[in-house]
């Protein structure tokens, strides 16, 4: 069994400013003008793009927003639960990892829009997957949530934002 090093060296993981480690592995090479996307979007955007992201407990990958629904696909290590709020203030969780029966989920699909967080599920795990998106993920797009700034905004949920912003 690998370990969490040894994914980050082997596939050329960096850290991420929102938690753990990625690398993109395909932009593709078509692209949708402006007009013809959501006003949200500030550019024209990559038909889709993809990445490696890895979590190694006691990491976790803070709440954050984007601007296109981001889906989620479990590769390898532990299971991970992805965290959700939506606009209207609900919480939601989805679990993706290697189980089915145990309630585990390969894809899961984080909608345009949502904060959300990932943390692992057992201490001293890791946790391998890949995120899609349509239209592509450009750094733009990307908002970190402010700690007292989305606690405030959602009260009911202060404990678990406090667990999981930086």
């Amino acid at each position: 069994m690998y370990n969490a090093q040894f994914w980050v060296k082997h596939l050329g993981l960096q850290p991420h400013l929102e938690g753990g480690f990625y690398r993109q592995t395909y932009v593709s090479n078509e692209l949708i003008a402006q007009s013809h996307l959501p006003p949200r979007y500030n550019g024209q955007r990559a038909f889709s793009t993809a990445i490696y992201f890895l979590l190694e407990h006691p990491d976790f990958s803070a709440f954050h927003r984007l601007k296109s629904d981001e889906i989620w696909h479990f590769y390898a290590g532990a299971s991970l639960t992805l965290w959700l709020i939506s606009p209207q203030g609900a919480l939601s969780f989805l679990f993706l990892g290697p189980d089915p029966s145990q309630g585990h989920h390969f894809q899961a699909t984080v909608p345009a829009g949502y904060w959300f967080a990932a943390s692992l599920d057992t201490p001293g795990t890791y946790a391998l997957v890949g995120c899609t998106m349509a239209p592509g993920f450009e750094f733009a797009d990307f908002e970190l949530a402010q700690r007292e700034e989305l606690a405030r905004q959602f009260p009911q949920h202060r404990s678990l934002i406090e667990q999981l912003t930086r």
